[in-house]
């Protein structure tokens, strides 16, 4: 039996769907599009489940209604499981009209029925599904009560006569039309045929014209606007009928958005938030990880080492095996727990309910941007890998700022430049490494905004769109969800790291270990990586003070993914004299000796904004539409990237050696952001986007 789990954002779909699987989904995209597509089976069943994207109803206003639409129309499923938010059912029953005129039946589960108590709602079970003519049961998906009930009555026979929503005449129309329609689903066609639905336009004739126009002049108005009026006037009385409110103290949820939200101290706690993140990851709980992690993996390049040289291997096998592979992947393996951090924090964050407000919060900002709240999701997304970030701006209706928003997200710190900044930030700045990580990320922000303020006035000039936020109640994150979320973050890492940077690592070590004569065990600064990256270290004397062929040669790595710069670096210094172990990448005698604290910070600018991995650019390619578009994206992430490294060395190195006061910097800076933020208030897009509102005639 095919099973379909239709619902709104936040209403606990997912948490449903991984409690019925067992958490055993396969994950796939939708054909021809990218959203992510769940289907399992219901443990102790044949029956095969569908998780379809969050909507607000079968009007395909967005992607994700289409899809939940087409999958209803092409799929045929024998049951759909409508889940509701039962604190919030006013607003979660207006898809539930809709799924009432679908030939198929229809069981209403009632999630979060363990809040209602605590907000005072009561709710009849049995006059709510008299009024709607199916089944109702209450379930709580993160308490796992009552979901047994539902999943027995997908078997059962459903013998309810659905209720009728509309007014007798609208009513008597629908029936008339209906009957003319021999397909699946004949109501649901005749209600669209009468909302001008052009998907459903096949159907139409001139007997559906005259009803139309007769229905017209009754209700002198458009026919649209009156099915949603009757569809909201039957919420309206189902609700008085089968629900009963208490007038009860504020909620805890509300309590905490007094604070979460409050207009001066949100952004503040914000900051806080994040730096406490990185600081975790990067800084004194990541730090010591890692140094547990290095030392095992050194001791297991020294064992494999010592194994293949007492089975009597070759040099060049040993070398491969123990100074490509090991030290390559390991070099990158060796910051998981970093991640495993990283991933936890941000994961607690969504499923508190916390990440919700922050796009609101956002929102303002984004929309003077030529973006809206929307666009902070696939920020979200991208702080673990920018493949899905940039995907995930397909639910952004507006081109411009969906174009724009994928554009930009490459330039949040994902999970792959994590152990880029670790390396760095570990080595060169000690105990102020989570400050430092911390900071990156707050940098980050500020290029995004500055960065979309200009392509929203130069390219991008199209940008107007509206964001609806729904604010789900504060909870405590259910343990086996995090967890099983880290996990498949981690496992995908290390998938990577298996794959992509092995392949990388074994070209590295070819590369360093043989001249262009093809002859072994040449002197480092006479392999074919040398050569090739001495040609090219030119470009980035201006970021690191020095023509430094090694982080020239691994930065150009980065293209294929951004972890291999950290790989390529330990494999790099890992041949050179005198050096037995990657950690020791920066020592006297490696290719990377002599780079500064300025020139490191500058490095890791450059790596933050540079052009994003070989899959991300793909996934701009498909956003973008082009790969004319494509290429012109990736030049201006490198440009920004190129100048932004330069700026911060050029500064640095001269406030390292004391050319420059960092009190008169911090001064001049205060001055630069003050007079940014005045032509930034002067300078907002008006409601014809243009861009000198509120002086232009159009919008005053």
């Amino acid at each position: 039996m095919k099973i379909a789990l239709v619902g709104n954002q936040n209403s606990g779909k997912t948490t449903l769907f991984n409690y019925l699987t067992g958490m055993n989904a396969k994950i796939g995209n939708w054909p021809g599009v990218t959203i992510e597509k769940k289907t399992g089976k219901i443990k102790g069943t044949e029956h095969e489940i569908t998780d379809l994207p969050g909507i607000y109803s079968l009007s395909p206003y967005s992607i994700e209604e289409e899809i939940s639409r087409k999958f209803v129309f092409d799929e045929k499923p024998d049951v759909i499981i409508n889940i509701v938010d039962a604190t919030s059912l006013e607003r979660s029953l207006y898809l539930t009209t809709q799924l009432m005129e679908l030939d198929c039946k229809v069981l209403i589960a009632l999630n979060m029925a363990d809040l209602l108590e605590k907000k005072g709602i009561e709710i009849d079970t049995k006059k709510l599904e008299k009024k709607l003519g199916t089944k109702v049961f209450k379930i709580s998906a993160l308490k796992e009560t009552g979901i047994n009930d539902l999943v027995k009555e997908i078997d059962n026979k459903d013998d309810l006569t659905r209720t009728k929503i509309y007014d007798d005449k609208l009513e008597e129309s629908i029936s008339n039309i209906s009957r003319g329609i021999n397909k699946k689903h004949s109501r649901f066609i005749a209600v669209k045929l009468l909302e001008d639905d052009s998907r459903f336009s096949t159907e139409s004739n001139e007997h559906i014209s005259s009803i139309k126009n007769e229905l017209e002049k009754n209700y002198d108005t458009d026919l649209e606007e009156v099915i949603a009026e009757e569809r909201y006037s039957f919420i309206e009385k189902t609700k008085k009928e089968c629900v009963k409110e208490k007038q009860i103290v504020e909620t805890f949820s509300d309590k905490l958005d007094k604070i979460f939200l409050n207009k001066w101290i949100a952004f503040p706690i914000f900051v806080v938030v994040m730096f406490l993140v990185y600081y975790l990851s990067v800084g004194v709980v990541g730090t010591a990880t890692v140094d547990w992690v290095g030392e095992n993996m050194d001791a297991f390049g020294e064992w494999v080492g010592t194994t293949l040289e007492n089975a009597g291997a070759s040099d060049w096998v040993n070398s491969l095996v123990v100074k490509g592979i090991i030290a390559g992947v390991g070099a990158v393996l060796g910051f998981i727990p970093q991640l495993i951090i990283l991933f936890l924090c941000i994961s607690l964050l969504e499923t508190t309910g916390y990440m919700s407000r922050i796009s609101l919060l956002f929102d303002k900002i984004f929309r003077r941007l030529g973006m809206s709240g929307k666009s902070l999701i696939p920020f979200i997304v991208g702080s673990g890998c920018s493949v899905p970030g940039i995907m995930g701006t397909r639910i952004i209706e507006n081109q411009d700022e969906r174009e724009m928003t994928s554009i930009l997200v490459p330039f949040i710190p994902c999970s792959a430049k994590l152990p880029i900044i670790s390396l760095f930030a570990g080595y060169f700045f000690g105990e102020s490494s989570g400050v430092a990580s911390a900071s990156l990320y707050f940098f980050a922000i500020v290029v995004i905004i500055i960065s979309a303020f200009i392509l929203s006035r130069t390219i991008f000039k199209h940008t107007s769109s509206s964001y609806i936020c729904e604010l789900p109640e504060y909870k405590v994150p259910s343990a086996k969800y995090v967890l099983k979320d880290v996990f498949d973050k981690v496992v995908a890492f290390i998938k990577r790291a298996g794959s992509v940077i092995l392949i990388c690592s074994i070209v590295i070590w070819f590369l360093l270990s043989f001249s262009f004569k093809m002859e072994y065990g040449v002197d480092i600064e006479n392999s074919m990586l040398a050569s090739i990256g001495k040609t090219v270290s030119w470009v980035f004397y201006p970021v690191l003070g020095q023509n430094n062929w090694g982080a020239t040669v691994s930065a150009i790595q980065g293209l294929v993914a951004k972890e291999q710069v950290v790989s390529s670096m330990a494999v790099i210094a890992g041949l050179a004299e005198d050096v037995e172990e990657g950690s020791e990448i920066f020592a006297d005698g490696t290719p990377f000796a002599g780079i500064t604290a300025a020139a490191a910070y500058a490095f890791m600018i450059f790596n933050l904004f540079s052009a994003p991995c070989f899959g991300a650019i793909g996934a701009m390619q498909r956003e973008l539409g082009s790969t004319k578009r494509m290429l012109k994206a990736v030049l201006f992430q490198t440009g920004c990237a190129w100048i932004l490294a330069t700026i911060v060395y050029q500064i640095g190195s001269r406030i390292e050696d004391g050319t420059i006061n960092p009190a008169n910097l911090v001064v001049i800076l205060v001055i630069a952001l003050a007079v940014i933020s005045i032509l930034f208030s002067r300078f907002k897009k008006g409601k014809n986007g243009c861009a000198n509102c509120p002086y232009c005639k159009n919008c005053k």
